[in-house]
């Protein structure tokens, strides 16, 4: 069985989970719901493992 392998994450993507955790109520995995990711990537990124340098649109 092959692992699933998750697409690179963009930097416009990364810049709107940031937005929706600055702007909103909903908490890492409605966000990751809302923006059909899983809710590790919103971690990721959250956190500042990934992508280094993007800032909130």
């Amino acid at each position: 069985m092959r692992r699933r392998v998750s697409s690179p994450l963009s930097a416009k993507l990364a810049a709107e989970i940031k937005r929706l955790a600055r702007d909103t109520d909903l908490v890492q995995h409605e966000i990751a719901a809302q923006l059909r990711v899983n809710q590790g990537r919103v971690s990721e990124v959250l956190s500042g493992k990934k992508p280094a340098e993007v800032h909130p649109s």
